[in-house]
């Protein structure tokens, strides 16, 4: 479980304080520039804030970032890396340590996330000979690896910042299926994410935030209501029903 209590980073994230429970998603969304992207940086260890992150008695704050890595997986928004690298090869240096590709688990794990992500036929590739959603497949593989309980039982949280952006519609449906599989195994799983609808469909709870203050937080029907995203996001917006689902429309 990941505990957040008063939580701040100066100017651009304000107080705030949440539970993420074993196994439970939670979606953080919000306008551009409300402070996502700077939460997960802040649950991931790699920027200061003043409060208290755990991961049960597992203090974020007073261990360092290979302690850190044992405990949680952080995609973040980036480029390629300048170096180059085949993605078998990026993809070892993703496993927690300790751990070799010649491991049978490591070889069962790597098996199963390159097969889920359809990237099994791109091992000995070069990462910059990759289209932006091939290379972002390969990340999450490489998120994954890295905190899944099969080899690594210290693995807690999977931190994912806008996974889905570089995604086509059908690499998106893999990618949920993906996070749903990580939540299975006990891991907490918190990302920020701009699809909504997504949101609705696929998260736990959801956190709504406005220029660094939470407006909202709990089951994403009640945060993702009509009014709180017309507050927001200053659209109108209606939810209606599709199946006997709620879906909401952007006019």
């Amino acid at each position: 479980m990941i505990r957040v209590n008063s939580l701040h980073v100066k100017e651009r994230l304000l107080p705030l304080s949440f539970q993420c429970q074993a196994g439970e998603i939670l979606h953080v969304v919000g306008p551009n520039g409300s402070g996502k992207s700077t939460l997960l940086s802040a649950l991931a260890g790699v920027i200061d804030y003043a409060g208290d992150v755990f991961l049960d008695d597992f203090d974020i704050k007073k261990n360092s970032l290979s302690e850190l890595a044992l405990r949680r997986a952080y995609l973040s928004q980036s480029e390629k890396p300048a170096f180059n690298l085949d993605v078998f090869q990026y993809l070892a240096l993703s496993l927690p340590i300790n751990s070799s590709l010649h491991d049978s688990k490591v070889k069962e794990a790597v098996k199963l996330f390159t097969h889920l992500l359809k990237i099994d036929d791109k091992l000995h590739r070069s990462i910059h000979q990759l289209s932006g959603g091939e290379w972002q497949r390969v990340r999450l593989a490489g998120s994954c690896l890295q905190v899944w309980p099969a080899i690594n039982p210290y693995a807690q949280l999977l931190i994912l910042d806008e996974p889905g952006a570089p995604l086509d519609i059908a690499q998106e449906g893999m990618l949920y299926q993906l996070i749903a599989k990580m939540a299975q195994e006990g891991l907490a799983v918190v990302m920020a994410n701009h699809d909504l609808n997504r949101s609705l469909q696929n998260a736990n709870k959801v956190l709504l935030l406005e220029q660094g203050v939470v407006q909202s937080i709990g089951e994403p029907t009640e945060v993702l209501s009509e009014e709180n995203l017309r507050n927001v996001f200053n659209t109108s917006v209606r939810c209606v029903s599709l199946d006997g689902k709620p879906y909401l429309v952007f006019d």
